[in-house]
């Protein structure tokens, strides 16, 4: 196996409290929160304690200024450990991104302490019923009235939207711009006209709470405003790489996890007077499965090191995001499949994990989303000879 070189002593400190955190305040209590859809607040605030949210907001807002690894490391742990919940990513890589970005002073001072304790939740407002990965499409209007902003729309699928205080909400100040009529705002949840619906019962990711959420008249003060009128569009395009690394990050994670406790597993099941792993046809099957584990790790870790860099462009993004998920819920299925018949029932991980992974194709811009922006840069690139013969196209190597 290649030695992840990322991490240094003080990561691994860190993922060590973090996994003491997971055993003692998530663990024992996490197949109860899978059936009521939630995890309680006093869990967010816990984390907040043991300083695991918000972990590179600066001092200056309550954060500890560290490096974007130990976010990384909090998201592996959850995931490696098979917890859909807390919604800790959205909350921290997302959201406090955003204020953190693009925020004002005046932002940023009154929301970033509160999620670095976990006092306020953040959530991310952009998906609707008829806009999902083309949030261009986006119906929800904000319009202006005097000093202020007048939000009405809906918006559908939002994790965190049953617990959140603070919403990062795409709205179209004009709705005939397409992309130019996108801006964010900074919404307050105690604000009149706003109203949470129900918590959507999914097929995965059970104890990660996930809303409609309704916006009736909702007034929010001009300086609630991300940015600048118009370039919300722009600022969630500058955001989608880092969204994207991260689901890839929960990928390669649960691949190396599901692939360890099945080999566990496999040597442990008898049929036919010996092991499932004794069977050739086991071995072959997570030889392969092993294989393009390892693999995605070396492409997300080399992702991770681009992005702290600043070098993690869209396209790189985009099929780190591809790979892993496709790579994803292959491991998960064909492992499933070793375990028989108890690899459908879900007091077993693997089924788990199997519910759990479909969403990763979806979320953070579907698979053939990721298809489309890889394939159109590559053909942008080529450009006709004059030289070419007719019904051909030349390759200019610059």
């Amino acid at each position: 196996m290649l030695k992840r070189v990322l991490f240094n002593e003080d990561h691994e400190a860190f993922r060590s409290m973090v996994r003491r955190f997971i055993e003692k305040e998530i663990a024992p209590f996490h197949a109860d929160w899978e059936e009521s859809g939630i995890v309680p607040r006093e869990l967010w605030l816990k984390a907040g304690a043991a300083g695991m949210l918000c972990c590179t907001v600066p001092e200056k807002y309550g954060g500890a200024a560290a490096d974007y690894l130990f976010d990384v490391v909090v998201f592996e742990e959850i995931a490696r450990l098979g917890y859909s919940g807390p919604g800790f990513l959205i909350h921290c890589d997302l959201v406090a991104t955003y204020i953190a970005s693009f925020g004002t002073e005046d932002q940023k001072a009154r929301w970033l302490p509160k999620m670095v304790t976990g006092e306020a939740i953040g959530s991310l407002g952009m998906t609707e019923p008829h806009a999902g990965s083309d949030l261009k499409a986006i119906r929800t209007k904000a319009v202006r009235d005097g000093d202020d902003y007048v939000i009405s729309g809906q918006k559908v699928f939002i994790s965190n939207g049953q617990l959140c205080d603070v919403i990062v909400l795409a709205t179209k100040t004009d709705s005939s711009a397409g992309a130019k009529g996108v801006t964010l705002f900074l919404v307050d949840t105690r604000l009149p006209g706003f109203r949470r619906g129900k918590n959507l019962k999914k097929l995965g990711m059970k104890a990660q709470d996930t809303s409609e959420l309704f916006f009736d008249e909702v007034r929010v003060p001009a300086t609630a405003m991300v940015g600048e009128e118009g370039k919300g569009f722009d600022l969630m395009m500058t955001k989608l790489a880092q969204e994207r690394l991260a689901q890839a990050i929960r990928s390669a994670t649960v691949a190396e996890t599901v692939v360890d406790y099945t080999v566990e597993y496999t040597t442990q099941r008898k049929a036919f007077g010996k092991t499932i792993g004794d069977f050739q046809n086991t071995q072959f099957k997570l030889a392969e499965l092993q294989t393009e584990a390892v693999v995605g790790r070396q492409m997300v870790d080399r992702c991770i090191a681009a992005f702290i860099a600043g070098e993690l462009d869209a396209i790189d993004a985009a099929m780190a995001k591809m790979w892993l998920s496709n790579m994803h819920c292959k491991v998960v299925d064909e492992c499933l499949q070793l375990f028989g018949g108890w690899g459908y029932m879900w007091e077993y991980p693997i089924a788990r994990a199997y519910a759990d992974a479909r969403i990763v194709k979806i979320a953070g811009g579907s698979i053939e989303v990721m298809k489309h922006i890889i394939g159109r840069h590559m053909f942008s690139a080529l450009k006709p000879r004059k030289e070419a013969s007719p019904g051909h196209v030349g390759i200019n190597p610059t």
